[in-house]
C-alpha cells in the first residue's frame, strides 16, 4: 500500500461516508410506515430510481471483476461482456413493457403474489422461498468479498478481528435502513452509484496521467491492443464469447435476476405509476450500457499500465484493480477505489436486506392479509430486518471457516440455480391459460434444478462440446415449464 494510504485514513473516510448515509437515512425515514418501507409509498421520483439502480446492479464482485476478465483470457475477454450488456437492452424492454404492467395493474408489493393469484399457494411459496434462498447467499457472499478487502487492508491490520468486521459492516446497513427501507434505499443508492462511477472516472484519469496521454491518447491504447474487440461470431456455440449466446444469455439474466426479483423490481413500484416506472426502465438501462463501457475501458487500461510498468499480473485477476488502485496509482485513487468498493457492494446488499426483510413480512407472515394494526406490523417488520442481518452475519462467518474458495464459489453458482424454477414459474403463467396442480409444484421446482446442474455437468460429451455458461438458466426455466406443462389441468385459468 502507498505509504501515506494507512488503515487510518482509509478507515477515517470510509466513517465519514457511512455518517452521511446515516444522515440522508435520518431525513427519509421520519414518521416512515410500512407502506414507506416497502414501497416508498409509491411516490419516488422516476429519474433518482434510474440512476440509483446502476449501483444496485453492479455489486462489489462486478466492481473488481469485470475489469480483471478483459485480460484474462477465457469467457467475457476483451470488450465481449459488450454482448451480454446489449442482450440486457432487450431484457429491460421484455420487463418494462410486459412485466411491469402486470405489477401496476395488480398493485403488488411483493411480486410473488401474482404467483398466488395465477397458480395458488404452493407456487407463491416457491416463488419467494426460491427468492429469499438466492438473495442470503448471493448478498452474503458480496458481503464476505468486501468484508475480506476491508479487513485485509484496513481494519485486520488494527487488529480487530474478522468476525467483529463483518458485524460492523451490517450493523451499519441496518442501522441507514431499518426505520425508511426503500424510502431511504432509493437516495443512498444515488449517493453510492455516483461514489462508483467517480471512482472508476477517477482511475482511468490518474492511469492517463502515468501514461502522459489525454482521453484520445488512451482510446488510441486500447484500439491498438488486444482488449479492444466487442463481437465474437467465428468460435461457433462451443465457445463462451459468442455473440449469439452471449446475447440471448443477458436478456435472459436480465429478465429473470431484475424482472423476476423483489430486489430490483421493488424500486420500479416505488414510482407513482407505471408511466414513469417505465421511464426509470428506459433510461436506467441507457445509463448502464455507458456504466459497462467504463468498466471495461478501465480494464483494458489496467493491463497497458500493469505491462507498461512491469507488474505481473496476479494469478487472481479480480486483484488486478484494487492492487494498482491501492498500492501503485495515487492516494486519491487508492481512496476512491475503497469508496467505490464500498459503494458497490453496499448498494446491492442495503436493498437486499429491505427485500428480504419485505419478502418475508409480505410471503411469509402475510402482512397484507393479516390484519394487523399498523403498530404491530411495524415491531413485527423491525425484529424481522434484525434477523435478516443476523442471518447474514452468521452465513459469512461460515463462508469464512469454510475458506475454501471452491466451495464458496459452487456455493454463489448453486443460487444462480434457483432463478429458474422462478422463470419457469412466470413464463408459464403468463403463456399458457392452464392451472396446475398445486400439490406437485414445489417437486416439479426442485427437480428442474437438479437436472440442470447434471446437464451442465456434462454438457460437453452430451452436446458435442456445447458448454451452457449463462444459458443455464434458459435450460433451468425449460425443464421448470415442462413440468409444470405435465401437471397442468387442461381446464383454463381465469386471467390473473
Amino acid at each position: 500500500m502507498i505509504q501515506q494510504l494507512t488503515p487510518t485514513i482509509i478507515l477515517g473516510v470510509i466513517i465519514a461516508y457511512f455518517l452521511l448515509l446515516i444522515a440522508i437515512s435520518y431525513f427519509t425515514g421520519k414518521d416512515a410506515n410500512n407502506e414507506q418501507f416497502f414501497l416508498a409509498g409509491r411516490k419516488s421520483p422516476w429519474f433518482v430510481v434510474a440512476f440509483g439502480m446502476i449501483g444496485a446492479s453492479l455489486s462489489g464482485v462486478t466492481f473488481i471483476s469485470v475489469p480483471g476478465t478483459v485480460g484474462a483470457g477465457g469467457a467475457n475477454q476483451a470488450f465481449s461482456y459488450m454482448q451480454v450488456v446489449f442482450g440486457y437492452l432487450l431484457g429491460y424492454a421484455v420487463i418494462a413493457l410486459v412485466l411491469m404492467p402486470l405489477y401496476y395493474r395488480l398493485k403488488l408489493t411483493s411480486i410473488y403474489t401474482y404467483l398466488e393469484q395465477r397458480f395458488g399457494w404452493s407456487a407463491y411459496k416457491t416463488g419467494a422461498g426460491y427468492f429469499l434462498l438466492s438473495r442470503v447467499l448471493g448478498a452474503s457472499l458480496r458481503l464476505y468479498l468486501v468484508a475480506i478487502v476491508l479487513h485485509g487492508f484496513v481494519l485486520g491490520p488494527m487488529g480487530i478481528p474478522f468476525w467483529l468486521t463483518v458485524a460492523a459492516t451490517i450493523i451499519l446497513i441496518w442501522v441507514y435502513t431499518f426505520r425508511g427501507g426503500i424510502n431511504t434505499i432509493i437516495w443512498t443508492d444515488t449517493l453510492q452509484t455516483a461514489c462508483m462511477l467517480i471512482a472508476v472516472v477517477t482511475t482511468i484519469f490518474a492511469i492517463g496521467s502515468a501514461l502522459e496521454t489525454d482521453i484520445g491518447g488512451l482510446v488510441d491504447y486500447i484500439k491498438n491492443s488486444e482488449y479492444s474487440k466487442v463481437f465474437f461470431f467465428e468460435g461457433g456455440w462451443s465457445d463462451p464469447n459468442n455473440f449469439f449466446k452471449q446475447f440471448i444469455s443477458g436478456a435472459l439474466i436480465t429478465i429473470v435476476m431484475t424482472g423476476m426479483d423483489q430486489d430490483m423490481m421493488q424500486k420500479n413500484l416505488s414510482c407513482r405509476n407505471i408511466g414513469e416506472a417505465q421511464k426509470n426502465m428506459y433510461t436506467f438501462s441507457t445509463i448502464l450500457v455507458f456504466a459497462n463501457v467504463l468498466f471495461l475501458t478501465l480494464g483494458a487500461l489496467l493491463y497497458i499500465y500493469a505491462s507498461s510498468i512491469g507488474l505481473d499480473i496476479p494469478e487472481q485477476t479480480d486483484k488486478l484493480y484494487p492492487t494498482l488502485a491501492l498500492r501503485h496509482l495515487s492516494p486519491a485513487v487508492g481512496v476512491l477505489f475503497v469508496l467505490g468498493l464500498i459503494a458497490a457492494a453496499y448498494s446491492s446488499a442495503d436493498s437486499a436486506l429491505t427485500a428480504l426483510t419485505t419478502s418475508f413480512c409480505v410471503d411469509f407472515l402475510n402482512f397484507e392479509k393479516s390484519g394487523l394494526s399498523e403498530e404491530s406490523k411495524q415491531r413485527t417488520r423491525f425484529f424481522v430486518h434484525i434477523g435478516v442481518s443476523v442471518l447474514l452475519f452468521l452465513i459469512i462467518i461460515i463462508f469464512n471457516a469454510i475458506h475454501n474458495e471452491a466451495v464458496i464459489s459452487s456455493l454463489f453458482v448453486a443460487a444462480g440455480y434457483t432463478y429458474g424454477p422462478i422463470l419457469g414459474l412466470f413464463a408459464f403463467g403468463l403463456f399458457t391459460r392452464y392451472q396446475v396442480r398445486s400439490a406437485l409444484v414445489v417437486p416439479v421446482a426442485l427437480i428442474a434444478p437438479v437436472l440442470s446442474f447434471f446437464l451442465n455437468k456434462y454438457s460437453e460429451q452430451l452436446f458435442f462440446g456445447f458448454q451452457f455458461g449463462f444459458l443455464i438458466i434458459a435450460l433451468n426455466g425449460l425443464l421448470t415449464f415442462l413440468g409444470l406443462l405435465a401437471i397442468a389441468q387442461r381446464g383454463e385459468a381465469e386471467a390473473a
